[in-house]
């Protein structure tokens, strides 16, 4: 649905050509402050309690842009730093996103305390309706209507006019029977509960089945902090905790559906036993078993896993307060990711104030609020899920035994055969195997060349003695031959 309206001027003039959309999808034209304050909880996703909003017009017609909220804080004095924070959001956050608003309309939303009444929670804030005008015009972007709702009726601070707009207020329409609330049941919107009530289904519980709570939490970290400490028990804790948190799911999702957010929550308390709970508390506190458990956040795991969030986030209980972000940032998660970014901000933000330094809120909660799309973070989990439940490759075992190395034989030195009436010749010098140009070198049997054969002490005594072994063998070789040729 395209939420088209045109902005309303001081008297209740619509600002602008009322067209239609020309693509043919459904426009609502909001003309009065009535229809603006009916159409704030269709705009924001839930009806907003001690809130102000500021929600940015583009256009001649005005067709609502972005929006943000912000609590009011209790201190006056904190009102204009905290209006002149909010218009620099708005106007800048549009600007990124390449289209900076041509006005503003503002919404005030407070109601009265004790025996107050609406028309004095209008007074009272006044000055902040007047920081915001005027935060906004050192922007340069007009603020076109200021509207202030409380107790069922409204206020608007830009018409003088007591005619449509009377000191006592204007009732708000009934639920259900404005343009704007045809057109979001015609579409399938729907508005979630109020702010209070969306916290009470995550808060702690105030009963006196707290006490029984708290004693299972103590036992149950007891038994399970020195496994979580100790290195070889660690893995095993955290096995022990996803198999419990499937099974509890399991029981969940088996459960027949009841009406009714409360009757609902009701018996979800009721199929969660305390030491259960607490297991299940404080093993999330591990990282990467709040991670693993973060997975289950898309199709049928994820109702269930949100259902069991939420229980475990009021099960955090006296003590144990801390312990509650971890399900409340898990909560928060698998809403935004179920398509719900309400109630998603909402848990996430009481992550950050039970825990401001839990890292996995701040993330998602920075990532929800700029209304990014939670697929890319989809994929990421997904990744490791699939690499973690592959299965990973193993050798195939041998069917032959590994070679034995068997020791190296010293090598012997290669001799000739002794030639006839001579000696043995031994291979000392080349470079190959048998020498460079024949079995004994070039330079004959001995090798002369070598210089191994003149670096040897013992090779030069021998050549250079005339009656060495050498020597005396040359003898032997010419007198055998001399005696030869006597003979022949």
């Amino acid at each position: 649905m395209t939420n088209d309206s045109e902005a309303v001027g001081p008297m209740g003039d619509p600002v602008g050509d009322p067209v239609g959309d020309l693509v043919g999808d459904p426009v609502v034209t909001l003309r009065t402050p009535a229809e603006l304050a009916d159409a704030l909880p269709y705009l924001l996703g839930f009806r907003p309690e001690e809130s102000m909003v500021l929600i940015a017009l583009h256009g001649e017609r005005g067709r609502f842009g972005g929006r943000v909220r912000l609590g009011i804080p209790e201190r006056e004095r904190d009102w204009p730093p905290v209006a002149k924070s909010l218009a620099e959001c708005l106007v800048g956050g549009c600007e990124r996103r390449g289209a900076r608003p041509d006005g503003i309309v503002a919404f005030l939303c407070l109601e009265p305390v004790g025996a107050g009444s609406g028309r004095e929670v209008r007074e009272r804030l006044r000055p902040l309706a007047q920081a915001l005008r005027k935060q906004c015009g050192r922007l340069d972007v007009p603020v076109l209507e200021v509207i202030c709702i409380s107790a069922g009726r409204f206020w608007t601070y830009c018409c003088p006019s007591e005619l449509c707009c009377p000191p006592e207020g204007v009732p708000l329409p009934r639920p259900g029977t404005s343009v704007m609330a045809a057109a979001a049941a015609y579409t399938g919107i729907q508005v979630a509960c109020t702010q209070r009530e969306m916290r009470a289904r995550l808060a702690p519980w105030a009963t006196a089945a707290a006490a029984d709570q708290e004693r299972a939490l103590d036992a149950a970290g007891l038994a399970l902090v020195p496994r979580i400490l100790d290195g070889t028990g660690h893995a095993e804790v955290a096995a022990e905790t996803l198999d419990l948190a499937r099974r509890v799911m399991a029981r969940l999702d088996a459960a027949p559906p009841v009406r009714g957010r409360l009757e609902a929550d009701l018996r979800d308390d009721e199929l969660l036993a305390h030491d259960e709970a607490a297991a299940l508390i404080i093993g999330l506190q591990v990282r990467t078993t709040r991670d693993q458990a973060a997975e289950w956040m898309e199709g049928y795991e994820a109702a269930p896993a949100l259902r069991l969030w939420r229980a475990l986030s009021r099960r955090c209980v006296g003590a144990y307060g801390e312990h509650a972000a971890v399900p409340l940032a898990l909560a928060g998660w698998v809403a935004w990711s179920s398509g719900d970014p309400v109630e998603g901000r909402e848990a996430l933000g009481m992550a950050l104030r039970v825990d401001p330094r839990n890292t996995f809120a701040r993330l998602l909660i920075g990532a929800c609020t700029a209304d990014l799309d939670p697929e890319a973070i989809r994929r990421c989990l997904r990744r490791e899920r699939a690499d973690r439940e592959a299965p990973r490759p193993q050798d195939p075992p041998s069917s032959t035994p590994p070679p034995v190395t068997q020791p190296r034989a010293p090598r012997r030195r290669r001799r000739l055969p002794r030639p006839a009436g001579g000696e043995a010749v031994r291979v000392t010098g080349g470079t190959g195997p048998t020498g460079p140009t024949g079995p004994t070198g070039p330079t004959g049997p001995t090798n002369r060349a070598n210089p191994a054969n003149s670096a040897n002490p013992a090779n030069r005594a021998n050549s250079a003695d005339p009656t060495g072994p050498r020597y005396r063998r040359r003898t032997a070789r010419r007198g055998a031959k001399d005696a030869a040729r006597d003979t022949n």
